[in-house]
């Protein structure tokens, strides 16, 4: 009974990852004097790391402290409370660090069943390329979303020449604009029957024909008059 009550209690801890952001102008031996520090207080607070990664230099979401890119370096371990207050405080004191943020990931695990991978927690240096595109900026790119850049030709290539313009081709699709503009020339034939209207007006014209029973009228006067005339000659004769 005696040595069942003095065995200690059996402390669980829990697993959590950190998160911490370096300056963009910070070297490869600052930014690995960084990750030593946060190894010993890891080590020191009876925790455990178990994957260290570089991320690189990325862009933020938003400028810190007038910086729009960043370092991220990525931690996970095993530990307890007391270790992330800690941890945080000492990022926090440190003038290369801009940002930081813990996530807890699980809860009750037994020490002791933790196995580290000694690749898994080696700090790489990232090699930085030479003015090389943002892969945000590529993806965009592919999908249609922002334009491509020109591309140009390989060393010592040929150079596509053009062909000198004709100093009298404007000239020339300038005459031959009209003649493109043929429909609209046409409009007028559709306006035919306005034209044909005078010769609806034909029945106006006929009105003098309508005077023709007076010029008979003038020729029955003038066969009377005959008449008359060759009867008086007739009785001249007889007398």
């Amino acid at each position: 009974m005696a040595s069942a009550a003095a065995a200690p209690a059996k402390r669980w801890a829990r697993e959590y990852e950190t998160i911490y952001i370096l300056r963009p102008d910070v070297d490869n031996d600052v930014a690995e004097k960084v990750v030593d520090r946060a190894k010993d207080v890891i080590a020191r607070l009876d925790g455990t790391l178990t994957k260290l990664d570089n991320w690189g230099k990325r862009r933020l979401a938003y400028p810190i402290q007038k910086n729009s890119r960043g370092i991220f370096v990525y931690l996970k371990y095993v530990g307890y409370g007391d270790l992330v207050a800690e941890l945080e405080r000492n990022l926090r004191l440190l003038d290369e660090v801009v940002r930081f943020q813990t996530v807890l990931l699980a809860e009750d695990i037994d020490p002791a069943s933790v196995a580290v991978d000694p690749e898994e927690v080696q700090y790489l240096h990232v090699e930085e390329e030479e003015e090389t595109e943002d892969v945000e900026l590529e993806r965009a790119r592919s999908l249609g979303m922002a334009p491509r850049a020109p591309r140009e030709a390989p060393f010592g290539a040929p150079r596509e020449e053009v062909a000198p313009q004709d100093a009298g081709a404007p000239a020339k699709a300038a005459a031959e604009a009209p003649a493109a503009e043929a429909p609209v020339a046409e409009a007028p034939a559709a306006e035919a029957p306005v034209a044909e209207a005078p010769a609806a007006e034909v029945p106006a014209a006929e009105a003098p024909a309508a005077e023709a029973p007076a010029a008979e009228d003038d020729t029955e006067a003038a066969a009377e008059e005959s008449t008359e005339a060759e009867s008086d000659e007739d009785e001249r004769r007889e007398g």
